[in-house]
Parts: C-alpha cells; structure tokens; sequence
C-alpha cells in the first residue's frame, strides 16, 4: 500500500524496540533476550494501544533481522477470530512443530487477544507450547490476564503494559502532526491527549480524522469527532447537580445529549474521570463515585437512559440536601 494510502498507526508503527515510546522496563528485559538470542514463552497483558502488539512484532524483527518472514519465521494469529479448539489442534499446532529454517534459532507465534480464546483451546494450547518449545516460541498478547488460565501463566514470562503518560502521548502526536504538516493548535494537542486516555492509538487515529477536515486541529474539532464532551461543560454540569441546582442540571443534561448526541454510558463515564478534580470533601466523592458505578451498572443492563440519567443527577443532589 502507498505511504499516502495507509493509517497513520502503521505508517509510524516502531519498528525496533528502540523506537517504542515507553514501557522502560518491560523493554529492557525483551531488548536482554535479543542479546541472547533466546526467550521463553511471552504474556503481554495491559490496556488497548499501550504498544503490546508492536512490541512483539519489534522483538521478532530484533531478533532476526532479514530472516523475519510472515509464516515462514512467525506467525501472527487473532484469537477473537480463530478462538476455537480446532485451530489450535491444525494450524497453530502445523506452525509450531515445524523445523526452524536455518539461521534462526525457533519460530514465533504471536496470538493476539488470547483472552478471548475458549478455556478448551486455552487448554490445547497448553500442551502445544509444552510439546513444541523447542521449534517455537509463543507471544500472547491479552487485555486481561486473569482470563488466562494458570497452566499458561506459569509458562511464560508475564509483562504487564501501563497506559502512556499525557507526556509520552503529547510528544508522539506531536511529532506525527509535524511530519504530516498538519497545523495542531495548542487547544486541539490537549484535547487529544485527553480523549486518548493514555491510548497512543486511539490518539494518532483522531489525529489522521481531524487533520482531514481542515487547515488546522483545534479542541472543537477534536471533541466533535470522537463524540466526547469538552471537560469544561461535564464540570459544569456536576457543579450544577453539587449545588442542589436539579433543574439547571437537567437543562444543562439535555443540552449536551442533543449537541453531542453521546451515549449515556460515555457521559457517566466522562463524569466519573472529571470527578476527582473537584475541590469537594473526599467522602462526597466517594458517594458520588458510588452513584455513578450504580447508574453505570443500570445502563449497562439496558435501562432506559433519559430515566438513569436524570437519576444521577437527582440522587447527587438529593445527597447534598441530606448532608449537614
């Protein structure tokens, strides 16, 4: 594909693990194993677009350089699309007992989102990475690791990846705008360190949509294409309801939803983030805290939105006419 053509995540995907952004010490020990042309079965576990997948794909092409070759010196697999017993006992099984070529010491098999795999293929799989180490080395990558059974867990060398630092976010946006020529305002880079959370990806991708709309990115932009409200508007909006203000409030619930047209669960969950930047006592956070988790678990089961929503806001306020 042309370099014009491609996402940006791939464009300016690291390809060494010099190259990733963060993660020190989890790179310190993969950067150890290329030196020692060895490793043991991998487990990488953490959030979405903390660098779990390219830090696998680095580490092979680390460790052998040309000789790296798609199904040839490894394999790449998604487990949410082949989870099942049968592709583990045919196709992962076919790769993993094959003779290395020469001049690479075993092949890799990278599985993407394990934890989506069956417990019965989690269990053949068991007994592959067993049977076959010796021609083949595994790299799981998962968002949960307790979804791993324990037999695989003790087989591998467990990393566990950490969100991104707004810093680290802050300059690989930066430096992806610059090298795209897109004009990112001052407002727009904070808003889209805010909206990725920590999620490199999630970030660059934004970046590629709002850097098409226009001559520059600012924070409206930004806010508008991922649905998301500004912090200063959810702020208000919790001001409101901690005042004992309801009516305000509501008025207030209503104008976001029908602006952004967001989904109740990202607005509980966009208050719930803001929340402890309030200067309020500690335990009235821990309440409010308490009633979101509540209005968060009722939308989750499929109650109806406005109802939950305007409880929220109630209940906050009910809180603080009850408090002394």
């Amino acid at each position: 594909m042309s370099e014009n053509f491609r996402p940006w995540v791939e464009k300016y995907r690291p390809r060494t693990l010099d190259d990733i952004v963060g993660q020190s010490e989890i790179l310190k020990h993969l950067k150890g194993y290329v030196a020692q042309k060895a490793m043991p079965h991998l487990l990488f576990a953490g959030p979405a677009g903390t660098g779990k997948t390219t830090a696998g794909l680095c580490l092979i092409r680390d460790l052998f350089g040309e000789k790296m070759k798609r199904n040839q010196s490894y394999m790449e697999l998604n487990a949410s699309d082949a989870r099942g017993i049968e592709v583990i006992r045919t196709l992962v099984k076919d790769f993993a007992k094959a003779i290395p070529e020469k001049g690479i010491p075993f092949r890799i098999l990278i599985l993407d989102e394990a934890d989506n795999m069956t417990a019965a293929a989690q269990q053949a799989l068991r007994r592959t990475m067993e049977k076959y180490t010796q021609n083949c080395r595994f790299i799981l990558i998962c968002n949960y690791s307790n979804k791993i059974i324990p037999p695989i867990q003790s087989r591998c060398a467990v990393f566990r990846f950490s969100l991104l630092s707004n810093d680290q976010v802050r300059d690989r946006i930066s430096f992806i705008a610059k090298e795209e020529g897109v004009k990112l305002l001052k407002d727009g880079l904070e808003a889209l360190v805010y909206v990725a959370n920590g999620d490199c990806r999630q970030g660059i991708n934004i970046l590629q949509a709002a850097g098409m709309l226009g001559e520059h990115v600012n924070a409206e932009e930004v806010y508008q294409i991922t649905g998301r409200v500004q912090p200063a508007e959810i702020n208000q909006l919790l001001e409101l309801a901690i005042a004992g203000e309801l009516d305000q409030a509501q008025e207030k619930l209503t104008e976001l939803i029908d602006t952004y047209g967001l989904s109740g669960r990202s607005l509980v969950s966009q208050m719930h983030r803001e929340l402890y930047g309030f200067s309020i006592a500690e335990e009235k956070k821990v309440d409010i805290a308490k009633i979101l988790a509540e209005i968060d678990f009722r939308l989750s089961q499929g109650a109806t939105e406005e109802i939950q929503l305007n409880a929220l806001l109630a209940k906050i306020v009910l809180m603080q006419v009850k408090s002394p």
